[in-house]
């Protein structure tokens, strides 16, 4: 029980403003809305200012009326809608707190509940706008700033109090089994080299969007599948299909998994592709970018439903509409649209963050509604009236999905392109480099240079489409050691939101510079090697193509 302060998102630079107010919330609960960062961050950051609760709630401003007709009129959130959700320290590590980086086998060693470092320190509790407005319109002190203010017919205050809260939440400690649910059709000519294709089922209450809609388009993608196999037809490569449980929890399912089977993952492991929720729209894609050419062409081949061209054409023209100036001119002219780069928030974590397995998310929205999000009106009835009414763009998505497994299982070549690979994190080096222009202090000085290399393969990833026969078939070759922790991980306090080349943007955001140039030679270490790599895996292939 503690006096109440309003935090408007609760990241560490609405701290600053509270610093600034002469606001202090040590021993106090906090209420902060959704938003701004994932939620996870909010406790986390409360508890380092010393608040002993957290309170969450959904703001109309960002996920209700300011926006549109709430539910059942219209999709967004309504006033007694309340957003469920994972509060684990997720960028330390996803899965099972207790047994970290290790699978949590009947027989795995486990911490001690005080020893799990990614539970949360502070009881925290998810609540409504309704549930809410009671305790925000008490509050006193000082009027919030004018972006803290959302959409409740109130004023907003900061706090502390007067208003006094009590916060009682129950915990449930049992440990009990997460069922993964694993479909292999073995190889004919490489069974040793696995493509791997995943969505979570488990949700929070009935998940009609979040994940069913991507779950039943990976069933359809692998039943047709199952069809060709059944006329006698056999992929190159093992394909693997994988239904997660545990995903909301903290990615349960997948990284326990993924924990369990690393060695032989390590050694098989040729490209993850994972989906999650998907809904009317837009294509949507992020991953490594060894692989951003391919899936360009992969959406160059599927058809938009509604609109009747590419996907990847409607995309590039969402893509000019949005951005401005140099953005918009690449949008134009750049022949491969940008995917985005992964943090976490998905299955695709352990598989990228954890083993550097090559790695892709994908789906369809944009044009699909919101307010549903983790609560119980996640229902088959939202989202066939806002979600995907004519359920085409679920055909979409495994039309989508469903051609990259069969041409990187077929493919005699893998398809990975390290162009486009050199050029972004020539672009993320020059993000860095600003950075720390912007931040440099005067008697601090330092020097970011990475020398990039194009990287370039001699095979020809068109070859995909059709591929030819092969006299001899060509040696596979692993790129794991990109590393691809090195380039993209989540960051400290932004969750779910990537940070690319992370060892040094972090460093050079918090100002440690001697941090910062140790990364820098990390990085350019771990692009020489890969550029030796790259060299001898180019004679590797050339030699087994003639």
């Amino acid at each position: 029980t503690a006096k109440l302060v309003y935090v408007n998102y609760g990241v560490p630079k609405d701290y600053e403003v509270l610093d600034e107010n002469g606001i202090d919330v040590k021993g106090k609960i906090v209420i902060t809305r959704y938003g701004g960062s994932w939620r996870g961050i909010k406790p986390k950051v409360a508890a380092e200012h010393g608040a002993v609760g957290c309170i969450i709630y959904s703001d109309p401003r960002d996920d209700g009326y300011f926006q549109g007709d709430v539910y059942p009129k219209g999709a967004y959130r309504n006033e007694y809608g309340a957003q469920r959700g994972s509060v684990g320290d997720m960028p330390l590590h996803p899965g099972d707190p207790l047994t970290p980086f290790v699978g949590a086998t009947k027989d795995a060693k486990r911490l001690s509940l005080k020893d799990a470092k990614t539970l949360t320190k502070i009881p925290v509790l998810p609540i409504s706008y309704s549930d809410a407005l009671p305790l925000l319109r008490a509050l006193g002190g000082p009027v919030a700033p004018d972006s803290w203010r959302g959409a409740l017919p109130i004023t907003y205050h900061l706090g502390p109090g007067p208003t006094r809260v009590h916060l009682s939440v129950t915990f449930n400690w049992n440990t009990v089994p997460a069922y993964d649910v694993i479909a292999r059709l073995a190889g004919s000519e490489r069974p040793d080299e696995w493509i791997i294709r995943g969505n979570h089922y488990d949700a929070w209450v009935n998940g009609a969007e979040d994940p069913i809609s991507g779950q039943v388009a990976m069933l359809e993608e692998a039943r047709r599948i199952g069809e060709l196999a059944q006329s006698g037809w056999k992929p190159k490569r093992t394909l693997i299909y994988a239904a997660w449980d545990g995903e909301e929890p903290g990615l349960l399912g997948s990284t326990e998994w993924v924990e369990a089977h690393a060695d032989a993952l390590k050694k098989n492991a040729v490209v993850y592709i994972n989906s999650d929720s998907n809904g009317r729209g837009y294509f949507s894609a992020g991953g490594s970018h060894t692989l951003e050419k391919f899936i360009n062409q992969v959406a160059q081949d599927v058809h938009d439903p509604e609109k009747k061209v590419s996907v990847a054409e409607r995309a590039r023209a969402l893509r000019i509409f949005q951005s401005q100036g140099d953005d918009r001119k690449e949008a134009r002219e750049r022949s491969d649209l940008r995917i985005y780069a992964l943090g976490s928030g998905s299955d695709y974590t352990p598989f990228l963050q954890h083993l550097g397995i090559a790695s892709l998310n994908l789906g369809y929205g944009g044009e699909d509604g919101g307010g549903s999000y983790h609560s119980i009106y996640d229902s088959y009835s939202h989202y066939s009236r806002f979600g995907d009414p004519s359920f085409e763009y679920g055909i979409a998505q495994a039309q989508t999905t469903g051609r990259a497994m069969l041409r990187l299982a077929n493919a005699d070549v893998l398809p990975f392109e390290f162009s486009n690979f050199a050029e972004t994190v020539g672009k993320y080096v020059r993000e860095v480099i600003k950075l720390a222009d912007d931040l440099r202090t005067e008697t601090e000085e330092m020097n970011l240079k990475i020398n990039n290399k194009t990287f370039e393969l001699v095979a020809d990833p068109t070859e995909t489409h059709v591929i030819p026969p092969a006299k001899e078939p060509v040696p596979y070759i692993n790129f794991a050691p990109l590393q691809n922790t090195l380039f993209y991980a989540p960051g400290f306090y932004t969750g779910y939101g990537v940070k690319t080349l992370p060892g040094v943007r972090e460093a050079i955001e918090q100002r440690n510079w001697k941090e910062a140039n140790e990364q820098v030679v990390v990085i350019a270490e771990a692009l020489h090697r890969f550029s030796g790599y790259i060299d001898k895996a180019t004679k590797v292939i050339t030699a087994g193509s003639k």
